[in-house]
C-alpha cells in the first residue's frame, strides 16, 4: 500500500531514531560526542516550568506555568476522563506551550534533534515559528524532529508545542483513549535536544545470544566519508569481552552489519540479570567520527510448540503482574525513583516478570527491569480497538526503535483484548533483530492460548486441555481485597505442574486511584474501576501483596507439623530456574510467644546442593531445648541477599499455651441460681447469667462493670436445638451444661466457671448441611467501642478461605480501623475480617477488655464484620451474623469477574459429613474468657 509523504517521513524517523538517552557517546573518545540538552525535567520529580495555555476546563483561558514532564489534569487544568466515560462527557481541551531556550554556539554544523519521549495525544511542534515536521499521533511512544535548519545558534529559540488530548485520528482514541483507565493530556516523559556530528550512528539493534554469538545492526545518517564501524564488548566493570570487531561501508551504505562471538559469556536470566556493554565507532579514513555504547544481555528466548518458553535453553514458569505507569499524584508522568521501587516490589513478590498494560512504559523503567532482573512483555497500544495501519506501523516502529535493545524484553504484545491489527504483525518479525516471540493478549494466537480470566483448569479443547502454550496474560482480576492472592495458591501448583503451562500475569500491580486537584486530593477510583491492584494508589501493601510472595517462592516447602520427633530438616523443592538453592542463605529463630515473652534463639541452616526443579532436604541446627519455644522461624535469602520469605511453625500449640494463661483458683466456691428466665453464676464479683429458653449468654458483669459480651453462642448456620439447662458442681468449680434435641446440630454446651473469673465455654456441633459457607459459633459485642485488639495468631492480615497463605504465627497488636480495602482511607492491615489459627485474643475497648484464649489448633477468630463497597461484584463474600464469631470454616473471597466457586478447590464450600450425628465426628471448640476484669 502506498503511504502519504508525512507517513513516509515518520516512518523513516522513527527507523532513524537513536534510542534516545541510551545512544550516549563515549566520553574518552576523541570523536565528536552525542550531546543531550534537557528543555524539559528529567521526571515527576525534576521539573521545569514552560508557559502553558489549557483550552477548556479547570484554569483554562489564560496563559500561566505548567512543570513538564507532567499531566495538566493533575496541575489543575482541564477535565479529568475515565476511559469508559461517554464521548459527550469527554474533555478534549487542548494544551499550548511555549518554551524559550538557547542553543550552544558550538553546536553548528552538526545535526540537532528534538525528542519527545511521550505527549499525549496529537502533537504539533514549532521551533521559531516554523513547523518542525508532521503532526504526531499516539501518547506513549518516543518521537523526534531534525530541527537543524531552524535554529538560532549561540541565541534564544522558541519552542511551541500544541498537544491535543482527543486525536483527530479515531484509531488513536480507540486504541489509547477508551480504555479501561484514567486518560489525560499533557507532554509526560520528557523533551530534549541531541546534538550529533553530520555523519552519525543514528540507531543500533543488538542480538546477544546465550551460545555468546553477537550481532549488532548499526544504521547511518550518511556516509560520505566515513569508511568503516569498528566494536568492542565490555563487562560493566569495564574489561574486554572478546576481541575488537568491525564491518567496513562504503559511500551511500545507510546499514552496516557487525557479528563477533564471545566465549562462555555470563547469560542474563531474571535471577542473574548480568548485562554488557558494546561501544560502537564510526570512523573516516582511520578516524573517530562518532562514538556511542548501548547496554545489553546475552540470553536467548525460544518458542517451543506445543511445549514452552524457554530462555536460555531453560524451560520457563512467568510469575508475572499487569503494569500501568502511574502515580496518583503525577498521573502517567514518572521517574527513575518511581520505577526502580516499583521493580523492586515485584521482585521482593517473588514475581519474575511484568507486563506493560496497555502501552510502552518509560525507558527508566526498561533500564531497571534490565539490571534487576524481570522478563518484560512490552505492548503495542490496543485496549478492545487497534490503531489503524498507516498509524499503527508509525507507532510499532517507534515502540521497536526504542525499546529493542533491552534484554528484559522477551515478548512483544500486539494489542490488547481484541484491539490487535494484524497487518502490524509483520512489522514485529521484521523489524526486532532478536526475533522475540510475538502475542495477541486475549487470543489463541501463534503457539499461545492467552485467554484472559479464565476459571480453574477451564477449556474445551482449549488453555490446558488443548495444545497450544497455555499463558494467560491476565488472571485473577483483582477488585477491593478479591482476587490476585485469592485462588493463586490452586491456580499457581496447577499452573506449575502442568507442562503446557508457561505461567501467567496478575491483574494487576498497583489501584490506579487519582488523587482529584479538584476535590482536595482525594483519591477517585472511578467507582470500582480502578481499586484493582495488589498494592493501593499510593503502595499501601494489601494482604494479597504477602499470599503471592509466599506463593511465589521459589522456596517450597512440603507440609510438616513440628512433632517431638523433628529432627529439623524439612523437604523443599528448588522452584528456581537458574539457581542451586546452596546458593541461598537460609536462617532458623525460634521464639516464645506466651505471656508477651519475646525471648528468642537463632541459628544456622545447612542448605545441600539442591538444582533447579528438584527436591532436597535443608537441617535447621536446633538446640536441644528447641520444644520450649513457642514458634520455629525459618528464612530464606536468595543469592543476592534479598529475602525470599520468612515462615512460621508452631511447636506448641495453643492448648499449651492456654494452660499457661487460664487461672482458675479464687477465694471462694462458684455458686449458681436460677432467676427471672436466667441462670446466674457468681464467682467473687464476677456476675455471669445464661438465658433458660434461648440458651444464650445474656450478660457479663464484674466489679469494674459491665463487660458486653452477649447473645451467644449461636451457631453460625442452623439451629442449636436448645431444651434446657443442667448445672452440676466440680470441685468450687460450677458446670452449667446445655441439653439439646435428640440428633440437633449442637451436640454439647458447658460452661465452667472457676473462681479465679475465668470461664471455660465448650461447643461440640455439626455443620448444618453436607456443602455449608460458614461452620462455627458467634456472639454479640459492640463494635462502637473498640479501640485495638492484642492477639497471637496467625497475623497481621486477615484471610480468605482461598488466601490463607501469606500470614505468619506470631505475637501481634492493631489498632482499630474501618477500612474498605480499596476504597477511601486506606490503613492496612484492615482490623475486621477472618484471622486463622487464634491461640488468644485481647479486646481493647473503651471500658474493659475482652480476653479470650483457644483450646483448639485450626480455629479462625472473626472480627467483626468489614464494610464492602457498593458495588463489589464477587468481593463481598459471606459472613455469619453477630460480631465475634470462632469458626472452623470460612468464606472465600471472589475477583471482579469471577465467583469463588469458579476458582478452584480452596473456593468450593466447606463438605464435611457427620456419619449421622456420630459424637466422634463433632467438630469442637473450647474457649477460654476472663471475666475477672484483672
Amino acid at each position: 500500500m502506498e503511504m502519504k509523504p508525512t507517513i513516509k517521513n515518520n516512518l523513516f524517523k522513527a527507523l532513524a531514531f537513536a534510542c534516545s538517552i541510551q545512544l550516549i557517546a563515549y566520553s574518552s573518545s576523541k570523536a565528536q560526542q552525542t550531546e543531550i540538552q534537557y528543555l524539559s525535567g528529567t521526571g515527576s520529580d525534576k521539573t521545569v516550568n514552560w508557559q502553558f495555555f489549557c483550552t477548556a476546563g479547570r484554569n483554562s483561558g489564560k496563559w500561566t506555568t505548567i512543570p513538564v514532564p507532567s499531566n495538566w489534569e493533575l496541575q489543575g487544568f482541564g477535565k479529568y476522563n475515565y476511559g469508559h466515560d461517554k464521548d459527550s462527557l469527554r474533555g478534549k481541551e487542548q494544551g499550548l506551550y511555549k518554551y524559550n531556550f538557547t542553543v550552544p554556539a558550538n553546536w553548528q554544523g552538526r545535526t540537532i534533534n528534538i525528542v519527545f519521549e511521550g505527549s499525549m495525544t496529537d502533537t504539533e511542534v514549532k521551533i521559531n515559528g516554523q513547523s518542525a515536521g508532521a503532526k504526531h499521533q499516539g501518547s506513549f511512544y518516543c518521537f523526534t524532529y531534525n530541527i537543524t535548519k531552524l535554529l538560532k545558534f549561540g541565541k534564544k529559540n522558541l519552542l511551541e508545542v500544541t498537544v491535543s488530548k482527543h486525536s483527530a485520528n479515531e484509531s488513536v482514541n480507540g486504541a489509547e483513549r477508551r480504555g479501561d483507565y484514567w486518560i489525560f493530556g499533557g507532554i509526560f516523559r520528557p523533551v530534549f535536544l541531541q546534538a550529533l556530528p553530520v555523519e552519525h550512528i543514528a540507531h543500533v539493534a543488538v542480538d546477544g545470544k546465550a551460545t555468546g554469538a553477537f550481532t549488532a545492526k548499526v544504521k547511518l545518517s550518511t556516509a560520505t566519508q566515513a569508511d568503516e564501524v569498528t566494536a568492542q564488548l565490555y563487562t560493566m566493570d569495564g574489561k574486554k569481552a572478546g576481541n575488537a570487531f568491525s564491518a567496513t561501508i562504503k559511500a551511500g551504505d545507510s546499514v552496516a552489519m557487525l557479528q563477533t562471538t564471545v566465549a562462555s559469556p555470563l547469560l542474563w536470566t531474571p535471577e542473574f540479570p548480568n548485562r554488557y556493554r558494546v561501544e560502537l565507532t564510526l570512523l573516516a579514513k582511520g578516524k573517530p567520527v562518532h562514538v556511542i555504547q548501548e547496554k545489553f544481555g546475552f540470553r536467548t528466548v525460544e518458542v517451543r510448540e506445543r511445549d514452552g518458553i524457554y530462555l536460555n535453553g531453560v524451560k520457563i514458569k512467568f510469575k508475572g503482574v499487569n503494569r500501568h505507569s502511574f502515580w496518583p499524584a503525577t498521573g502517567r508522568a514518572m521517574n527513575e525513583t518511581r520505577s526502580i521501587e516499583d521493580v523492586q516490589m515485584i521482585k521482593d513478590m517473588n514475581m519474575n516478570a511484568v507486563r506493560m498494560s496497555h502501552y510502552p512504559p518509560d525507558a527508566h523503567f526498561l533500564n531497571a527491569c534490565d539490571s534487576l532482573g524481570l522478563m518484560v512483555l512490552d505492548e503495542l497500544g490496543g485496549w478492545h480497538k487497534a490503531y489503524d495501519t498507516q498509524v499503527g506501523s508509525i507507532l510499532v516502529k517507534e515502540m521497536i526503535a526504542h525499546d529493542c535493545n533491552h534484554p528484559s524484553i522477551v515478548i512483544w504484545d500486539n494489542g490488547n483484548e481484541g484491539g490487535h491489527n494484524f497487518e502490524l504483525d509483520h512489522w514485529f518479525d521484521e523489524l526486532d533483530l532478536q526475533q522475540r516471540p510475538l502475542i495477541h493478549p486475549w487470543q489463541v494466537f501463534r503457539q499461545f492460548d492467552t485467554q484472559h480470566y479464565i476459571n480453574y483448569d477451564y477449556g474445551n479443547d482449549t488453555h490446558l486441555h488443548g495444545h497450544k502454550i497455555t499463558f494467560p496474560t491476565e488472571f485473577l482480576h483483582g477488585l477491593y481485597d478479591g482476587g490476585l492472592g485469592s485462588a493463586l495458591e490452586d491456580y499457581w501448583e496447577l499452573m506449575w505442574r502442568h507442562p503446557l503451562s508457561a505461567g501467567g500475569f496478575l491483574w494487576v500491580f498497583a489501584d490506579e486511584g487519582v488523587a482529584r486537584k479538584d476535590k482536595n486530593d482525594s483519591i477517585d477510583n472511578d467507582g470500582n474501576h480502578a481499586p484493582d491492584g495488589i498494592v493501593g494508589p499510593f503502595h499501601e501493601k494489601e494482604g494479597s501483596y504477602y499470599t503471592i510472595k509466599e506463593v511465589w517462592a521459589p522456596v517450597h516447602f512440603e507440609q510438616k507439623d513440628l512433632t517431638a520427633a523433628f529432627n529439623g530438616h524439612f523437604r523443599v523443592e528448588n522452584r528456581y530456574h537458574f539457581t542451586n538453592l546452596n546458593q541461598c542463605r537460609f536462617t532458623f529463630k525460634l521464639a516464645s510467644l506466651q505471656n508477651g515473652n519475646k525471648e528468642t534463639t537463632t541459628g544456622t541452616v545447612t542448605v545441600p546442593d539442591i538444582a533447579p526443579g528438584t527436591t532436597g532436604a535443608i537441617t535447621c541446627n536446633l538446640p536441644a531445648n528447641w520444644q520450649q519455644y513457642s514458634v520455629l522461624y525459618v528464612t530464606a535469602y536468595d543469592a543476592h541477599q534479598k529475602e525470599i520469605y520468612t515462615w512460621s511453625w508452631p511447636i506448641k500449640l495453643p492448648s499449651a499455651m492456654a494452660q499457661t494463661l487460664v487461672k482458675q483458683e479464687g477465694k471462694a466456691a462458684v455458686t449458681v441460681e436460677e432467676k427471672d428466665s436466667l441462670i446466674i453464676a457468681t464467682a467473687g464479683d464476677v456476675v455471669i447469667s445464661f438465658h433458660t429458653t434461648t440458651g444464650l449468654l445474656q450478660m457479663v458483669q464484674n466489679g469494674k462493670g459491665f463487660i458486653p459480651l452477649s447473645n451467644g453462642p449461636i451457631l453460625c448456620e442452623g439451629e442449636t436445638g436448645f431444651v434446657k439447662w443442667n448445672t452440676r458442681k466440680e470441685g468450687n468449680n460450677q458446670v452449667i451444661a446445655a441439653e439439646f434435641q435428640k440428633k440437633s446440630l449442637c451436640q454439647m454446651l458447658e460452661w465452667t466457671v472457676y473462681p479465679s473469673g475465668w470461664v471455660k465455654m465448650q461447643v461440640k456441633y455439626y455443620p448444618k448441611e453436607y456443602e455449608t459457607s460458614l461452620v462455627g459459633i458467634n456472639f454479640s459485642f459492640p463494635e462502637s467501642i473498640v479501640k485495638s485488639i492484642q492477639w497471637v495468631g496467625n497475623g497481621p492480615y486477615r484471610v480468605w478461605k482461598n488466601r490463607m497463605k501469606g500470614v505468619t504465627l506470631n505475637a501481634w497488636n492493631k489498632e482499630y480501623n474501618n477500612t474498605s480495602t480499596g476504597e477511601g482511607k486506606l490503613v492496612y492491615p484492615e482490623f475486621k475480617g477472618y484471622y486463622s489459627n487464634l491461640y488468644s485474643m485481647k479486646l481493647i475497648t473503651s471500658g474493659q477488655p475482652l480476653t479470650v484464649v483457644c483450646n483448639n489448633e485450626d480455629v479462625f477468630l472473626r472480627l467483626f464484620t468489614p464494610r464492602f463497597s457498593v458495588t463489589p461484584f464477587n468481593t463481598a463474600p459471606v459472613f455469619p451474623g453477630g460480631d465475634l464469631s470462632f469458626m472452623h470454616g470460612i468464606s472465600p473471597i471472589g475477583t471482579k469477574s469471577q465467583k469463588a466457586e469458579k476458582m478452584g478447590p480452596m473456593g468450593q464450600k466447606h463438605m464435611f459429613f457427620d456419619y449421622w450425628k456420630d459424637p466422634m465426628y463433632a467438630k469442637d471448640i473450647t474457649l477460654f474468657f476472663d471475666f475477672s476484669g484483672e
